[in-house]
């Protein structure tokens, strides 16, 4: 397809989905649990449990009390023990409460980031500093926590997408029908896309994307086909793209 084609059907699809009502119990989507609450640290819950059936996701993420951010990690024990998800124990549930509680008594997600992304405008540098942060925060090793947080990331190549995380900065940094934009003052342009495999399989179809590994390179590669179209914000796009590919449009 011709790149002017591609945008256009692009663009129509963002106008047809970038309304809140693209996103309810009909339309189930993990932001629809978050936008309830606009709050950085259950957003992140949200996004970092964003796997699997999403049906499931909103069931689990449904299940759990929030307020428990602010309570002592005795009271998060004692509330969580019985919450798991997939692959997650209910300790790995634990272990993120408490390290986000701690997290929030000291600093905010916003301020670590920020400390991460700054230097070199680079957002995966500000993941990094999160994952570093919420792990040193409070130490639990497993292989569902290593899951859930993922690990510090230094290459693009064979290395995972991130995808959660970077939904996640979708999230806070972009501000729409959709996106909250909970966080000021990082540009929308450095963002990267939160790549799926719909959002992989579509626009491999659409010739967006050449890459035939599915990692975080992938990822890059698509972004900047995407800023071809918008340089500034690559990222309006990605729900389009994933709608295209969940229901079968493309």
């Amino acid at each position: 397809m011709e790149t002017s084609k591609i945008k256009k059907l692009l663009d129509a699809q963002v106008l047809k989905c970038n309304t809140l009502g693209e996103i309810s119990q009909e339309r189930l989507d993990p932001i629809l649990v978050a936008y309830r609450y606009k709050d950085p640290s259950i957003s992140l819950i949200c996004a970092l449990f964003s796997y699997g059936n999403v049906k499931q996701i909103v069931k689990f993420l449904d299940s759990l009390d929030f307020s428990l951010l602010t309570q002592s990690d005795d009271a998060i024990q004692e509330a969580l023990k019985n919450h798991y998800y997939r692959f997650q124990t209910s300790q790995d549930v634990i272990a993120l409460f408490i390290a986000l509680k701690r997290l929030n008594e000291k600093t905010t997600l916003e301020d670590v980031f920020k400390s991460g992304y700054e230097s070199n405008k680079s957002t995966l540098e500000g993941v990094n500093a999160l994952i570093v942060m919420i792990t040193d925060l409070f130490p639990h090793a497993s292989k569902g926590y290593s899951f859930l947080t993922s690990k510090v990331t230094t290459k693009t190549k064979g290395a995972g997408a991130l995808k959660r995380w970077m939904m996640y900065l979708r999230w806070m940094i972009r501000d729409d029908a959709i996106d909250m934009g909970l966080w000021k003052g990082v540009n929308k342009g450095d963002l990267i896309m939160p790549l799926d495999t719909h959002t992989f399989k579509v626009s491999k179809k659409l010739g967006l994307l050449s890459r035939n590994s599915y990692d975080l390179q992938a990822a890059v590669e698509l972004t900047e086909s995407l800023k071809k179209f918008d340089k500034s914000d690559p990222l309006k796009y990605d729900f389009a793209l994933y709608r295209l590919g969940q229901e079968k449009i493309i």
